[in-house]
């Protein structure tokens, strides 16, 4: 049996970055030999990934880029068991590399197909990386959700990095600071929708109905009617989330539409992620 000496723990642990005590066993079984102790290592991401597949992954980070031009934009979802898990260091190196491969490569739709890219700068593929960081950590973790949009654009990450925000407007070209704050707006507030017109329109139509009912029976002439109703229904936009409508949360003296549009732009989309949702 090969000796196993210290400085090849510590070489096999470098390229690794498993436990030292992990490194011993896979060289020790490998007799000695670095490439077989190496895919020794490799196998037992497969053992964690089992071992762990039903655990709950509740915890994480979301990791997002934006173009100083606000032309593009990526987010990228990593769920972990552990909340220190999901705040360290490893899984943070990690996602910022899958972000940033994100926001350079548009094209890409899904976390299988990130996965398989490899880094522009070279070396091991982003898989290659994840089975690694598994086998490092021995938690289930799981790149959830990868998203990248077109500007203007712009993101907000939340102190705890378990919501984040994309909201895209149209309009204007330049980049504003009221496309942030609208982000964080939205982050906060939690709208359901961006227009009126993306509510359900039952659920609409239901609403003017009974409004309409309740204002004939006032008995006033019919176009006073539809201006009660009208009325009334921004109200129910509010109520129901319709982000336009709401009172901007910076400014609540003007809706989000009428801060937009002091600065040229109107809301076209938002995507809104919290950990675990």
């Amino acid at each position: 049996m090969a000796q196993i000496t210290a400085s090849a723990v510590k070489s096999l642990r470098e390229k690794t970055d498993l436990p030292m005590m992990e490194c011993k066993k896979a060289l020790v079984e490998a007799d000695g030999d670095e490439q077989k102790a190496i895919a020794i290592l490799k196998e037992s991401f497969k053992k964690v990934s089992l071992k762990r597949q039903d655990n709950p992954t509740e915890e994480g980070r979301i990791f997002l880029k934006v173009r100083d031009d606000g032309s593009e934009a990526a987010m990228v979802e990593i769920q972990c068991e552990s909340a220190p898990v999901g705040g360290g260091e490893h899984l943070g190196e990690f996602g910022e590399q899958l972000v940033l491969q994100l926001l350079e490569n548009p094209g890409t739709s899904a976390p299988e197909e990130l996965l398989k890219q490899s880094p522009s700068g070279g070396g091991d593929s982003f898989q290659t990386q994840y089975e690694n960081l598994v086998a490092t950590i021995r938690e289930k973790i799981v790149v959830n959700r990868v998203v990248h949009v077109t500007g203007p654009v712009a993101g907000y990450v939340h102190h705890d990095n378990k919501t984040a925000v994309l909201f895209q407007a149209s309009g204007s070209s330049d980049i504003d600071s009221v496309l942030r704050d609208v982000a964080m707006h939205i982050a906060a507030l939690r709208p359901a929708v961006v227009k009126p017109e993306d509510l359900d329109a039952s659920l609409v139509q239901a609403e003017r109905g009974r409004l309409s009912e309740e204002a004939r029976a006032t008995g006033k002439p019919d176009n006073i009617i539809e201006k009660i109703v009208d009325g009334r229904m921004k109200a129910f936009y509010v109520e129901q989330g319709v982000l336009v409508l709401q009172p901007f949360a910076k400014d609540d003296s003007k809706t989000v539409s009428q801060a937009l549009a002091e600065k040229g732009f109107e809301a076209a989309a938002f995507i809104r992620w919290v950990i675990g949702n």
